[in-house]
């Protein structure tokens, strides 16, 4: 392993700096060390008349320098006003060299045949005439506007090359690797134990980092270490937290980048910092490159280069392929990449011999949580008995990111309330900024419109009541939040799975506001947007990706790969049955769901009245006007769900159904969306 060079503090720049300063310097003590200068031809005349000026110097026939002689010096002493005195001043304050008498400058002779007429007529023969030239001035005059050209273009190429610092900053750097490097000591302080659940991920990736300190322990075996493990998963699951506690637990060479880090505006950057990366890591080997967002420079290449595609993108994606596996073997180096589109990269980078390992890295389930929980809540004060089990339950579909941030939230919240102690109610208050938005208590609502937006609501909460498989209730509020004008928040339950009667049920409750609106009021309004809009998707999903429809069977038509973006996989006559058999799936549903709201119409009556009086109710108050719920069971969230083959794990969340009006037209966040997503 090749010894760092230690960054000197020493720079180029201080030596321009310094003959800078010493030009500058010498300027001055030329022009005003041991020198006078006087303005006026009728001073230097008088005193030529009483015989006080000796050794005259006609300079460049423009100025003339001379000095004073014993007689001219108790002259100026003496004087009291004018051009005299000033000489006087200077004479007082020094400026005379030690040894040396003052040197005063006529700054103006005039015309040059005329001063010396004047000179000889006043008796004064005793001058000389002198050509100066002053190198100095000349050299920075011609240097001057190349210099500033050169700083100029420096100044644009370090702008264009991604700025100044670190390699690649500067414009003869332009090719280097950009990555940041941690070795000899220097860690990222985040280790494994800093990171909760992800117990799969993490043992795939203990092991690498095994194999780096303990190489021998397998080698015995005859085992061949990974060339590279690829982490997948949605965003803010912990991917790049994974990788952060491998650069602290590593204790070898850890190179970490981002694919853009690649990409530059100059042609053959990209694959010339592939190379520089990997030959610093063959270097410093055993080592580990980390490269983030690798899709940046990893897209499946196209046939067509002319369209749709980035030639310097997959020059480098070509470079790191061949770098990665390619004629000459790099032992010793592993590579981690992250993504959350890992249907998006070349079918090259994700064989066997590059990514030998891909391991994919899920929303937490509910014991993963309360792991993450307990990371995040250490650093705040707590009520006593914060039941972290309580937290983990009421946040389903929520990733590491979002339980930091509801964390945090929760004790915004507190501080707001000039709480000193972050309470249980203060963590329900962030569950519902975050999924549902800020609480809207200004927001100026008609009574009419209040009323339908209650019966809206009602009406949603009455059909998950009444359906035994919609989610449970937590609350409803018509109090304005976000987007939405009202909301139905529910626990949805944990699925690996979902099953046809579980869509429909779900679709039915989703279409509840709307039929509640027609049933009551005999008119519907704009506000189902956002429950049309997911109902259409689950519709869709259902008949053409799930295989759930009868009529068209068994066949998925979903391209995970988004190849087929211009082009549909199918005739349009089955493009025509699909959208036939959708209309029928959702009209089916909400004609259901009318009939379920007629035969329960004092039940909504009373729900919606209570709703319009208190505007916030909860599952309790549901159980007063409808009794229990036959189909509710004991919380019991199975963690650990047997794997069905080929299908994609489902991911809830805490939810809400949203009323909008015909000026708020926009979906909430996909994570607030309502039950799971298909």
């Amino acid at each position: 392993m090749s010894e760092e060079k230690k960054k000197s503090p020493f720079s180029i720049y201080w030596i321009y700096a310094a003959l800078g300063v010493a030009l500058i310097a010498f300027q001055i003590y030329m022009n005003t060390g041991g020198h006078a200068t006087i303005k006026y031809r009728e001073t230097f005349f008088n005193l030529v008349d009483q015989q006080g000026v000796k050794n005259v110097r006609i300079i460049n026939q423009s100025q003339a320098d001379f000095k004073l002689t014993a007689k001219g010096l108790d002259i100026v002493k003496k004087a009291n006003k004018g051009e005299l005195a000033e000489m006087k001043k200077t004479l007082s304050k020094g400026t005379s060299v030690k040894g040396k008498e003052v040197t005063f400058e006529l700054e103006n002779i005039g015309n040059h045949s005329n001063f010396e007429k004047l000179l000889e007529d006043k008796g004064y023969k005793n001058y000389e005439n002198v050509n100066e030239v002053n190198y100095v001035a000349q050299i920075l005059s011609y240097l001057l506007p190349f210099g500033l050209i050169i700083i100029i273009w420096i100044f644009v190429m370090r702008r264009m090359s991604g700025g100044g610092g670190g390699g690649g900053g500067q414009i003869f750097n332009i090719g280097k690797s950009r990555a940041q490097v941690y070795e000899k000591g220097k860690t990222t302080n985040i280790t494994f134990k800093d990171v909760a659940g992800l117990q799969g991920a993490k043992e795939e990736i203990v092991e690498i980092v095994e194999f780096l300190k303990n190489p021998k322990k397998y080698t015995e075996l005859g085992a061949k270490i990974p060339k590279g493990a690829l982490l997948v998963g949605p965003p803010g699951t912990g991917k790049t937290l994974l990788a952060k506690a491998v650069a602290g637990e590593a204790k070898v060479p850890f190179f970490s980048l981002s694919g853009s880090d690649f990409v530059e505006m100059f042609v053959g950057v990209g694959a010339s910092r592939v190379r520089d990366l990997f030959r610093q890591a063959k270097e410093k080997a055993p080592s580990i490159i980390f490269i983030d967002e690798i899709d940046a420079i990893g897209r499946a290449r196209g046939k067509n280069n002319g369209f749709n595609s980035n030639d310097e993108r997959e020059n480098t994606l070509n470079q790191l392929l061949t770098e990665m596996d390619g004629f000459g073997t790099n032992s010793g180096v592993i590579i981690i990449a992250a993504t959350n589109r890992a249907d998006v990269l070349d079918s090259a980078l994700m064989r066997a011999g590059r990514f030998d390992r891909q391991i994919y890295v899920d929303m937490p389930d509910i014991n993963e949580r309360k792991e993450i929980f307990a990371v995040h809540l250490k650093p705040i004060k707590l009520e006593p008995n914060i039941d972290v089990d309580f937290l983990a339950k009421q946040t389903p579909g929520f990733s590491g990111a979002d339980i930091a941030n509801l964390c945090n939230e929760a004790a915004l919240i507190a501080a707001r309330k000039d709480k000193k102690q972050v309470e249980k109610q203060d963590f329900l208050d962030a569950v519902d900024r975050i999924v549902g938005g800020l609480e809207k208590k200004n927001k100026i609502i008609t009574p009419e419109e209040k009323k339908s937006i209650a019966y809206h609501e009602a009406g949603h909460a009455t059909i998950s009541w009444l359906l035994e498989h919609a989610h449970p209730l937590v609350k409803v509020t018509i109090v304005p939040r976000g987007q939405s004008l009202g909301a139905a928040w529910y626990l949805p339950e944990e699925r690996s799975i979902t099953t046809t009667e579980q869509i429909l049920d779900d679709m039915c409750s989703t279409l509840g506001g709307r039929a509640a609106e027609l049933v009551t009021f005999g008119k519907i309004s704009t506000g189902a947007l956002s429950d049309l809009e997911k109902v259409t998707k689950q519709a869709y999903a259902m008949v053409s990706i799930y295989g759930l429809n009868d009529k068209i069977g068994n066949i998925s038509y979903y391209d995970s790969q988004g190849r087929d973006a211009f082009t549909k996989p199918y005739s349009d006559d089955t493009a025509k049955t699909i959208d036939e058999e959708v209309s029928k799936l959702i009209e089916s549903q909400y004609q259901r769901a009318i009939q379920l709201l007629k035969d329960n119409k004092e039940k909504l009556q009373a729900l919606a009245d209570k709703l319009l009086t208190a505007e916030v109710i909860f599952k309790e108050d549901l159980e007063v006007i409808f009794g229990k719920r036959q189909w509710d069971k004991e919380a019991t969230i199975e963690v650990n769900a047997s794997v069905v083959d080929g299908h994609v794990t489902e991911q809830t969340s805490v939810s809400s159904e949203e009323t909008n009006n015909e000026t708020e037209e926009s979906e909430k966040p996909a994570e607030s969306n309502n039950h799971e997503s298909l």
